[in-house]
């Protein structure tokens, strides 16, 4: 029986150390804080409209640091996600967006969205979360008061 328990852990030990199977394509190693191109960032569940505004928008705020995705949920989905990790949301303030930052995620739940302008004003704090490695709201708003101006001075230049 040790012998089998011996067998057993070796062969999994070894297969930590072994060729995997791969499909020809290389996959970048992507340092934790790595700004990322707006391009490989992956977004999830949200509709032409709402992905090409979001990639916009990040490109004019141009952030220290993406999400390596944004994942547009239904309310009941952003719920679980919530419980799943624990949010805590300040007395008094509804949550309609949150980052979890060990997975570089922004959850946004779909069913509240209100349009353009909100999801850039909101997208600024989630970004300004990850900047801030921080779980603080304050820390964040910090950094989404810049992202903020660069996103209202190209409003700005576009009117122009």
């Amino acid at each position: 029986m040790k012998l089998r328990i011996c067998i057993a852990l070796v062969s999994l030990a070894a297969g930590q150390f072994s060729w995997g199977q791969t499909n020809g394509v290389p996959t970048p190693t992507i340092p934790q804080n790595a700004p990322l191109d707006p391009g490989t960032l992956a977004v999830i569940g949200a509709t032409a409209e709402q992905e090409a505004s979001l990639r916009s928008q990040i490109q004019i705020m141009h952030p220290k640091v993406l999400p390596l995705r944004v994942l547009f949920v239904p309310h009941g989905k952003y719920l679980d996600a919530t419980r799943i990790f624990q949010l805590h949301v300040p007395q008094g303030f509804g949550s309609m967006m949150f980052t979890h930052l060990a997975s570089r995620t922004v959850y946004v739940d779909n069913d509240r969205y209100m349009g353009t302008e909100w999801l850039g004003h909101w997208m600024a704090h989630e970004l300004g979360h990850l900047a801030s490695n921080s779980t603080k709201e304050g820390d964040a708003e910090k950094v989404a008061r810049e992202y903020r101006k660069r996103l209202k001075q190209s409003l700005v230049a576009k009117s122009h």
